[in-house]
Order: structure tokens, then C-alpha cells, then sequence
């Protein structure tokens, strides 16, 4: 068999490694305003007859990416991404009745980036459907590069409930979100025609990032097998493991480094 190890002086041994080369990659800021969210059964009987609805929070469930190459412009590539996002609302159906429900809300994005040429077709084995005779499958070719989206929870800054017939942001219709992203919501997503609909606006947060297969030589030694041993926690008195704990005093303490001067009463507590 042959060794992928190359001799460095005796010192160190260089390996050959199979990973990503980030070829492009940006960050970005969004704002959505006025995006639909498509609710549940409960959800659509709860807004027609509440006095007051807020959205409490958003939770970013599945994302899609759509890459195509840029006509003219060799080596850019065009990313179509869609987020879709649960948004849990709390609405007051009168004095001291208050009900939460949820939806789901989505938001399109495009991004255009470099990333590079691909000259050979890239197959990749599958250890799933493998075949009674122990044959694997691969993938399909594929020269076009990876795409890699990352976002944390988006921010909810405004909601309102729009009469029928009003603009809002919609980038689909509720029979086009996937199956998986409705298995998330307590009820099943429904479009009632001639009702009044909730939107949300909501801030992203989210880096995005171009990669291709490449191969390295990088400096590697023996993994060490550690030689601590996995100790279970005694369950026989909880009341002393919690005693054990640390205080967690960082919880408790504001993470903002600078300083927040108070505003002039004539600019509106706006600063640029």
C-alpha cells in the first residue's frame, strides 16, 4: 500500500489532506420589511378575532441555496438563497387571556461571488443504498463550487396586521414551503383568501462564502489517545453536584464595552 506521509527531517511527517478552499466570501446586513407570515388553522382564527398581536421571537429553520453561473463574467457565480423562519406570536384575545401560535416567514436574498472555473467533474461515494452486492453508489458530476450559507436568529423589528389586498414581501406562495420547514409549526400552514394577514419585518445577520475541493500538505504528528478518564456525575444527591457548580457570573454582567451616552432631548436619541 502506498504512504501518503512525506518525510520532514525527521521531525515531523507532512499528510496529504482533502478539504474546502474558501475562494470568496462576504458578510451582510438585511433588513425585510413587511414579509408575510403564513399560518396555521389555529393561527388564521386567532388574528381575525384578537384585539392586540406582537411577534415575540424568530428561529431561522432551513435555508435553500440556488447557485447558477453569471452569463459574461467567468468565474462568478450567483447565489439564490431563501430563509425560512418560525415566528412565535403572542396575541391578547382580552383581559388576562393571552395565546401564543406560530408560522413560518420567507425571505430571499441574492449574492453574487468568484468562484473560479472547474475543469473536472468532482463524484462523491454515498454509504447509503448500497446494493446486495456491496456495491456503492456516487453522486452525479458536478464542476460547479459549494456554496455555504451562515445566519444566526434574525431580529424582529416591527409587526402589523395588513387588510387583504395590501403589498407585502412574499417570495412564495404557503404551498411551496418544503415539507420538513411545515413539520416544524403546531398546525398545518393554511392561505385563507379575503382574511387579513400578519408581516413581520426581521434584521439578518449572515456570512456567506464560495468553497471548492483542494488538497494540502500540511505538518501532522500521532494522535495522542488522552489519558483522562470519563467520570459520571453522582445522581444520588443532586442538591450537592448543584452546590459543586460555579456561579455564573458572566450571565449576569453587561457585555457592551462602550460606554452609552445619554441623548440630546432635540435629536430624538438618534446619532450617526
Amino acid at each position: 500500500m502506498p504512504d501518503n506521509r512525506y518525510s520532514c527531517g525527521g521531525a515531523k511527517d507532512m499528510i496529504c489532506i482533502d478539504t474546502y478552499r474558501v475562494l470568496d466570501s462576504c458578510r451582510d446586513k438585511d433588513c425585510f420589511e413587511d414579509v408575510r407570515v403564513y399560518l396555521g388553522g389555529c393561527g388564521n382564527e386567532i388574528l381575525g378575532r384578537a384585539s392586540n398581536i406582537r411577534a415575540k421571537s424568530a428561529h431561522v429553520l432551513w435555508s435553500c441555496i440556488d447557485i447558477d453561473s453569471v452569463p459574461f463574467n467567468r468565474g462568478f457565480y450567483q447565489l439564490l438563497i431563501r430563509i425560512y423562519t418560525k415566528i412565535t406570536c403572542e396575541a391578547c384575545l382580552g383581559p388576562g387571556n393571552v395565546q401564543e401560535f406560530d408560522g413560518v416567514a420567507a425571505v430571499e436574498k441574492k449574492v453574487i461571488l468568484f468562484g473560479g472555473e472547474g475543469n473536472v467533474s468532482v463524484f462523491k461515494s454515498e454509504l447509503e443504498g448500497l446494493g446486495c452486492c456491496g456495491s456503492g453508489q456516487s453522486t452525479g458530476a458536478n464542476t460547479l463550487p459549494v456554496a455555504v450559507f451562515e445566519v444566526v436568529d434574525p431580529i424582529v423589528l416591527d409587526s402589523k396586521i395588513l387588510t387583504c389586498g395590501a403589498p407585502c414581501q412574499c417570495c412564495c406562495s404557503c404551498d411551496e414551503i418544503p415539507d420538513r420547514v411545515c413539520a416544524c409549526i403546531s398546525s398545518p400552514l393554511s392561505d385563507p383568501c379575503g382574511q387579513s394577514f400578519l408581516t413581520v419585518s426581521l434584521g439578518f445577520f449572515s456570512v456567506v462564502r464560495i468553497e471548492r475541493p483542494a488538497q494540502y500538505l500540511v505538518n501532522a504528528v500521532e494522535y495522542n489517545v488522552p489519558e483522562k478518564e470519563c467520570a459520571a456525575p453522582a445522581v444520588e444527591d443532586a442538591c450537592a453536584l448543584f452546590r459543586q457548580m460555579a456561579f455564573p457570573t458572566a450571565e449576569f454582567s453587561s457585555t457592551g464595552g462602550a460606554q452609552m451616552n445619554p441623548p440630546n432631548a432635540s435629536d430624538c436619541g438618534c446619532r450617526n
